[in-house]
């Protein structure tokens, strides 16, 4: 987990050093477009599945909020500082839990609202409105957390019945396919740095995804998501020694009260999932 961290800050960086050299459209279709090379071991389980026309309509329901996703992740990326982006985008799986309750039928209980209530308390401490003007980068991240809640609910229907490669493999073969419409409406022919430093992203994401599959393989729950604020603090580090970004400590605070509550969230679902796995002692006994 320390590693995704800092392969997470990787991609910020990168995409922070790049600027606006291309559009916010172009850059999130470049990324998604020059990473396929990185999805090819993938294809041939890819190729095995057999999917309905209810799983074409999910997967592209996913590719194309996921696509919005990243545009907004890529503008707000060239108006606020990293530490800002990080912070915010761990409000995403709020929105996961909250949708899940709406469109999947699951249960909320009293612990898991107070938990949703202060995560939404951590984020007023991030964007102070009232306090300070928010940039445009504020909402556009806002935007990025609840299109990459709806991705991942989307995910996390569909990985029940389809492997992690396969899921994978569509979301990186669709989203370039979605945003190919509105990076050409806005094309800027890029030059080979800003080619280059898109393909690091896609390096650093891909990086990124595989050490976090391999951290939930390997640790529970309770050891790997109070690890993901350690990003937060290599976005606060980065911005700080590298862009100049002032570090604010509101931005700190609130993340790790969001962080805190998602956390909590977490560890009660994996409470209830070993419970349920978990049979009664009596039970077994005939």
């Amino acid at each position: 987990m320390v590693l995704t961290g800092l392969c997470f800050v990787g991609v910020q960086a990168t995409v922070k050093a790049l600027g606006d050299a291309v559009p916010a459209p172009e850059a999130a279709f470049l990324r998604y477009a020059l990473g396929l090379v990185f999805v090819l071991p993938m294809l041939r389980g890819l190729r095995a599945a057999r999917l309905t026309s209810r799983d074409w309509t999910l997967f592209g329901m996913r590719g194309v909020v996921h696509g919005i996703g990243v545009i907004f992740w890529f503008y707000a990326m060239t108006r606020i500082p990293i530490a800002e982006v990080t912070a915010i985008n761990y409000l995403a799986p709020v929105v996961v839990t909250l949708g899940a309750v709406l469109f999947l039928g699951e249960r909320m209980a009293a612990r898991r609202i107070g938990a949703v209530i202060v995560a939404l308390v951590g984020a007023l401490v991030i964007l102070r409105p009232g306090l300070r003007t928010l940039d445009p980068g504020h909402l556009a991240m806002l935007v990025t957390a609840g299109s990459f809640g709806a991705s991942y609910l989307l995910a996390k229907s569909l990985s029940g019945r389809f492997p992690a490669d396969v899921v994978v493999a569509l979301l990186s073969l669709i989203v370039p396919v979605v945003l190919l419409p509105v990076a050409v409406a806005q094309w800027v022919t890029p030059g080979p740095a800003a080619l280059a430093g898109l393909l690091l992203v896609a390096a650093f994401a891909t990086a990124g995804h595989y050490t976090m599959t391999l951290a939930f393989r390997a640790a529970p729950v309770s050891v790997t998501q109070p690890a993901v604020f350690l990003q937060l603090v290599w976005s606060v580090l980065v911005g700080f020694l590298v862009f100049g970004e002032p570090v604010d400590p509101f931005v700190v605070l609130g993340g790790a009260i969001v962080v805190a509550a998602v956390s909590f969230i977490a560890l009660r679902e994996q409470q209830l999932k070993r419970r349920a796995l978990t049979p009664n002692p009596l039970q077994t006994k005939s």
